[in-house]
This record gives structure tokens, sequence and C-alpha cells, in this order.
């Protein structure tokens, strides 16, 4: 990686894809975001984008003019097509064909190649996505290798090399909540809790330790225990 690239960050408002922001933007001279509004369920999450930004650029002077413009995008017809209980009024349970109703077809492959074809304008090699297969719900599109090969067909298709970054592929919550303390210190595990979203519901009427959602959905399920589990080893640590 070189301090001269500029990176385009997959960046949906929540908690995987800040400390991919934050990972970019210690690691290139020139990160900017994208994110997509689908007609998802939990659209507040994309309220939390500028309010997060805002604070990164303002407590962390050196990543300050590392961070470029943001994008957002709108793909109403990803909504319009997916009967999912992310863009419809449904529960969140195990579908017939082994996975979860939060399952989007198409939405990462989608969300990818909207991202190069913005990064081919910008001249943006680099791609950075918080997908993963240690901490997820099964989600074919999140895995390694499906990501290898849209990125490569990706790079065929517009004549130009792109390098997909997917810095928490093999790690779970506990080591994200982990590698945001490294990053930044107390002060991006601060942001993290107050301001990023992470649950399916779309709930940020309370307020838990580990920010802020409905304690009932999958998403809050992984964040609530990898945020004790991260708490209790640095505890440990500690001693």
């Amino acid at each position: 990686m070189n301090k001269s690239d500029t990176a385009m960050v997959l960046f949906s408002g929540g908690q995987d894809s800040t400390v991919c922001l934050a990972w970019a933007l210690d690691r290139f001279g020139s990160v900017e975001t994208i994110g997509f509004d689908y007609g998802q369920s939990h659209k507040v999450e994309l309220d939390c984008r500028a309010t997060i930004r805002s604070k990164l650029a303002e407590s962390f002077p050196q990543w300050t003019d590392r961070l470029g413009p943001d994008h957002l995008l709108h793909l109403n017809a990803l909504g319009e097509i997916s009967e999912t209980a992310l863009t419809r009024d449904q529960e969140i349970v195990m579908g017939e064909n082994g996975l979860p109703t939060s399952f989007v077809p198409g939405r990462n492959l989608l969300f990818l190649t909207y991202a190069a074809a913005v990064g081919y304008r910008r001249s943006a090699s680099h791609l950075v996505g918080g997908m993963c297969e240690t901490d997820f719900s099964g989600y074919p599109d999140c895995r390694d290798e499906t990501l290898k090969a849209l990125t490569n067909a990706i790079s065929l298709g517009m004549d130009r090399q792109f390098t997909l970054h997917t810095p928490l592929m093999w790690i779970d919550k506990q080591e994200t909540w982990a590698m945001a303390a490294e990053l930044g210190g107390q002060a991006l595990v601060d942001l993290i809790v107050e301001d990023t979203h992470t649950c399916y519901k779309g709930d940020r009427t309370y307020r838990h330790a580990w920010g802020y959602g409905c304690n009932e959905c999958p998403a809050c399920d992984l964040r609530a225990g990898g945020f004790t589990k991260w708490v209790e080893h640095a505890s440990g640590k500690a001693v």
C-alpha cells in the first residue's frame, strides 16, 4: 500500500465499516467513502455517516487531511426486488434455503461494482469493505472466494486493476473491537459506541454498554457479545 494511493471505503455507518474506515485512514494517503440507500429497514444507519466522518476528522488530526469526499448512491431497485427482512416488515428467521431472511441477494455484488465504478472516476484503485467470514450469518456474498472472484471480474471488465481489502475477513467481533482500540484508542471505541449503528431493526431508543440497538436481532447479538468478550479480555490484560 502506497501513502499516495486513494482508497474507496464501503461505509454504511455501522461498526464494521467504521473500523474499516479507520483502518484505511491509517494506511492510505487519500480515503473516500461510499454508502448505499437501497430502502433498508435500518435506514437510520445512513443518518450516522456524516456524524462519524465529522468526528473522525475532528478527533484524529492525523487522519483529517486524508479523509476525502463522501458518495451516497440510491439503489431503489435492489429494495424493490428483494423480499427480505432488511427490505420488508419480516422477522429474521432461517429460510428454507439455509440462509437467514436478512440476506439481500446480490447486495455486496452490486455495492462493490458501484464502488469500483465511482473509484474508476476518482482514481481510487483500492476498495475496502467490512465483509467477514468469521462472524457472519452465512451470507454467500461475504465469502472471501466470492469477493476475490468479483474483484477479478471488475478489474477485467474495467481494464483497471482494483485491489479489495477486507480487514475483518478472518476475525470475530471481539477482535474487531480490539482493532478499533488499536487504531484509535478509547476515543475511537467511544465513537463507535455512541455514533455507529448496527441493529437490523433500526432501534436507537436505548443505549447499551456497546451502543444503541434492539438487543435482540442477530446484529445486536454479535456486537454485544463481542464487546463483552473484548472488555473481559482487556480487563484481564490490565490485571
